[in-house]
């Protein structure tokens, strides 16, 4: 059997969250808001408030979360990759750090939608 990295219950999710988890290296998971402390905030008009546990040395997870506006970075240094139509922008986030991203750091407000998060000790 060859491992494809498909994130396990990404129908469900999408189905009861509208959030499109897509593939990962296990070490940037899925958690619930109230599990605790040091989780990775993800802010969106269209979700409220995601939040995501990371693991291990470094971690990648491709997802669709629509209309992000802000990020609440956990213990590890965070990049986000978002598209606004074909255009496609990084944002690096420090560890640690709240940080306004996608609509609220374009000079013309347009909904972005997060596309991957990246993470690093």
């Amino acid at each position: 059997m060859v491992e494809d990295f498909a994130y396990p219950g990404a129908d469900r999710i999408r189905e009861e969250q509208g959030i499109v988890l897509k593939r990962g290296d296990g070490h940037i998971v899925l958690a619930d808001c109230a599990s605790g402390t040091g989780l990775l905030e993800v802010w969106s008009r269209d979700n409220a408030r995601v939040c995501f546990r990371a693991s291990g040395n470094s971690g990648r997870l491709t997802l669709e979360i629509p209309t992000v506006y802000r990020v609440n970075s956990n213990a590890y240094t965070t990049e986000l990759d978002m598209t606004v139509g074909t255009e496609e922008k990084t944002y690096d986030i420090p560890a640690n750090s709240w940080k306004p991203v996608g609509e609220t750091a374009d000079p013309d407000g347009r909904p972005p939608v997060l596309v991957e998060i990246r993470t690093s000790r």
